[in-house]
């Protein structure tokens, strides 16, 4: 599918959107510019999975590991975190501009660094200002990591830093 294509908006994929070529099935933004947070967090995967749900997929590597072994917490929850908004959107949530309120994780097994990571994101309600989504992050099939969250809509963006 192409950006022009009109479909993009009518499965549930955020604005700029585009299949992976390294993925099939799979849709991305491309790669974060290099000097922002979200580069740390590496290559986000997006895709549909049925009404009120979309899966995100990252890739940990070394560098997100802790000291312990384990995929570090804070960029275990900084891809929750981004799995909100793009899964939120494959699943359904309105397009337009979000801030998240809060978010709750819960770590059930320890990630390791050469498997991919699936949160899996479910759209439980949306309201004029809120989404109110939750999921389970899998590593291998099994749940490694369990989450809610709430999105506020807002009106105006900040101006860029």
């Amino acid at each position: 599918m192409s950006d022009d294509s009109g479909l993009m908006e009518d499965v549930g994929l955020p604005s700029g959107a585009k299949e992976d070529a390294d993925n099939p099935g799979w849709f991305t933004w491309g790669d974060f510019p290099p000097s922002s947070f979200a580069a740390a967090t590496g290559r986000l995967l997006f895709k549909p999975d049925g009404p009120g749900r979309g899966i995100c997929r990252m890739f940990p590597t070394e560098a997100h590991m802790n000291m312990g072994g384990s995929i570090h917490g804070g960029a275990v929850m900084s891809f929750i975190d981004m799995s909100m908004f793009a899964g939120g959107r494959c699943a359904g949530m309105a397009s337009g501009h979000y801030v998240t309120l809060d978010m709750t994780t819960h770590f059930l097994a320890r990630g390791k660094a050469g498997v991919p990571l699936d949160a899996h994101v479910e759209l439980v309600k949306q309201t004029r200002g809120h989404v109110f989504l939750q999921g389970v992050v899998r590593q291998d099939g099994e749940p490694c990591y369990s989450f809610t969250g709430t999105l506020k809509r807002i009106r105006d963006r900040n101006a860029p830093a």
